[in-house]
């Protein structure tokens, strides 16, 4: 019974190499888990590597840790997700070092680890992730370069062997870059992909709609960018930057929801007070259809739809960095007459729910009375504003919520951040009879001077009240700007990007890191259909669509692995003139019927001809011992190249 050849052992030079290349690509991969996981991940990947240095672990110990691995990264990441898919991944190749001995087991974890870079492209699409993956690529070819010569005991050059070996990789890389731009600009891009990408385990932290107490808190504390903004001409002020989001209309108690029947209906109509602005709102991945838009867009952008309360969505989910162009203006008056449907909606509050709340909305509504101007409407309104000024506080420590949340926090508590002044406010106007709905979304912006454009950041994001008044429409109110300056305990309005406490030698650097990455949504991100589409307009094609789009990439595309062709032939051939006198001979001989075989050594070859044709063999038995003295012997023959080309059978 033949038994099945084991492959050779790696040296130990070898096994570090290709060791370390696995850890390149796996180190992208771990920065994108959560912090535990990563660390714990990359501690166990460290851990391998040295009780596998130069045997194997127990086998009962790599058992255990392959069991364990993947309940860790289920248990920090619930549910089937990207995030757990590539959190098994990680774990997977952390382990996988503790059997890799042999160049065959070198070749298998290689291409294993290879994944991990580009499951990391899954979940970040950032310059920092395309770099390492970059780098562990190069790294991997090299390893594997090494496991080739390794195995074919093909001795390394003796003069840099590093920089050889990687100059010949970047030459790979070279040549393959052509087409992989060719691919980037003109391969006919999709405005939606074909098959949806799996969901993340953990959410990604953004608006949403639903308000329930706390569950802004995590956004709030969060300062990643949201979304970057460019105005084009006028620039509302910072009071006027409310990022309008979600309107929520109905309240069980606890949890604010949004209308999603009023979505189908097309905005209601509203008088702009001024010009107002247009503007390029860049926005972040958040995977849902949430949009945002300075209050209030005029219309709906391309691929969007604006509901009847003005709340903006996508026709697809945000997988990736979008792009909107918008207008919006300030309204002068909106919804002059308010359907009867929608006044019950916007008056509606939950049976048995904050009682003391309630019965203060009614109270004031008997004392301040009826009328049809809304002047007691409005007088409800600054009364509880002043109360919100006089005796409440900003604070984002706050306890757990209780079943009566409101009640709770307009008489015992008094503290709370704006979901809990919004949702307070928004119950006690309805308690006096005036509609009311919570609006989320995000409320200021800070001006970064590199790039001279606007970022919105995930911790402004805030909610606020409107009311429907008699001749005005719905009418913007903040509550939770009424609180007094003094009792602000969590300054976020002042949490400038990049200070740390009263140090500001960072502020400069993080606006150039977040200009550089705003150019690197711009420039590869954010390059979708439409974008892609407009690069025919300059040829004149652009009206031809997708179809001309094709046919130019198929025509790029076959020029440029034509050139690839040409310049893969180009270095075919024969570097050393010597040898390609001695080929254009050997081609000769072949027209004749008198080539030599693959597997024949000159001499051989030579005195093989000989032996048919002495008188042709001979001068060649003649050259072909002068090309063994110059190439094995280091024979200096400086005739040889001129003698091997006047040389005719």
């Amino acid at each position: 019974m033949a038994t099945k050849p084991t492959s050779p052992a790696m040296f130990a030079s070898t096994r570090l190499q290709v060791r370390l290349a696995a850890a390149i690509c796996l180190l992208p991969l771990l920065l994108q888990q959560p912090l535990t996981l990563g660390l714990g991940f990359g501690v166990l990947a460290v851990g391998v590597l040295a009780l596998s240095w130069k045997t194997p672990p127990p086998s009962a110990l790599r058992l255990l840790l392959a069991i364990l691995a993947p309940i860790a990264a289920v248990t920090v990441l619930p549910g089937i997700g990207r995030d757990t898919a590539c959190a098994v991944l990680a774990a997977m190749i952390a382990l996988k070092p503790a059997e890799t001995f042999s160049l065959r087991d070198g070749r298998s974890l290689l291409g294993f680890a290879l994944f991990a870079p580009f499951a990391t492209f899954l979940l970040d699409q950032g310059p920092i992730s395309l770099i390492l993956g970059l780098l562990a690529i190069l790294l991997t070819l090299l390893a594997l370069q090494q496991l080739a010569a390794d195995e074919g005991e093909v001795p390394t050059p003796t003069t840099h062997p590093t920089w050889a070996t990687t100059r010949r990789v970047l030459g790979l890389f070279a040549l393959g870059l052509p087409l992989a731009l060719v691919a980037f600009w003109l391969f006919p891009r999709l405005a939606s992909p074909l098959w949806g990408l799996p969901h993340r385990s953990v959410a990604t932290v953004g608006l949403s709609d639903t308000m329930s107490p706390g569950s802004m808190n995590e956004l709030l504390r969060d300062d990643s960018p949201a979304a970057r903004v460019q105005f084009f001409g006028a620039t509302p002020s910072p009071e006027q930057m409310y990022w309008r989001g979600p309107t929520l209309w109905d309240f069980d108690g606890r949890t604010w929801r949004q209308a999603h029947g009023l979505q189908r209906l097309p905005a209601a109509p509203f008088q702009p007070s001024s010009a107002g602005w247009d503007y390029q709102l860049d926005l972040e991945p958040s995977e849902d259809r949430q949009l945002i838009a300075l209050d209030l867009p005029t219309a709906a952008p391309e691929g969007a739809q604006l509901s009847r309360d003005y709340t903006l969505t996508a026709e697809q989910p945000q997988y990736s960095v979008s792009r909107w162009h918008l207008h919006s203006a300030p309204p002068l008056r909106t919804e002059a007459a308010l359907p009867l449907a929608l006044r019950q909606r916007a008056l509606a509050l939950p049976i048995g729910y904050n009682p003391r709340s309630v019965a203060m909305g009614k109270q004031w509504r008997r004392e301040a009375g009826q009328d049809s101007n809304g002047r007691s409407d409005t007088a409800i309104a600054m009364r509880a504003l002043e109360m919100i000024h006089r005796d409440f506080a900003y604070t984002l420590d706050v306890p757990l919520a209780k079943r009566d949340e409101v009640d709770d926090f307009l008489f015992d508590r008094k503290q709370g951040y704006c979901e809990h002044f919004s949702s307070a406010f928004v119950v006690l106007m309805r308690a006096a009879g005036i509609p009311a709905r919570v609006v989320t979304g995000y409320a200021g912006a800070y001006k970064n001077p590199i790039g001279n454009y606007w970022l919105v950041r995930k911790s402004d994001a805030h909610a606020w009240a409107e009311l429907w008044l008699p001749q005005q429409g719905w009418v913007r109110f903040d509550p939770t700007a009424a609180v007094a300056p003094e009792r602000v305990y969590d300054t976020i309005a002042d949490r400038q990007p990049g200070r740390i406490g009263n140090f500001d030698g960072l502020i400069p650097m993080f606006n150039a890191g977040d200009w550089l990455r705003r150019s690197w949504n711009d420039f590869f991100l954010g390059f979708n259909a439409q974008r892609q589409l407009s690069l025919l307009k300059p040829l004149g094609l652009d009206q031809y669509g997708g179809t001309a789009l094709a046919l130019l990439f198929a025509l790029t595309a076959i020029l440029t692995l034509g050139w690839m062709a040409w310049l893969i032939a180009r270095g075919e051939r024969e570097r050393d003139p010597l040898l390609r006198a001695w080929h254009r001979l050997e081609a000769r001989y072949r027209k004749l019927g008198r080539g030599r075989y693959l597997h024949e050594p000159a001499l051989v070859w030579a005195k093989r001809v000989a032996a048919d044709v002495p008188r042709a063999g001979q001068p060649l038995s003649t050259l072909a011992q002068r090309l063994s003295a110059a190439r094995y012997a280091q024979h200096q023959d400086h005739a040889l190249v001129h003698d091997l080309n006047q040389h005719r059978p």
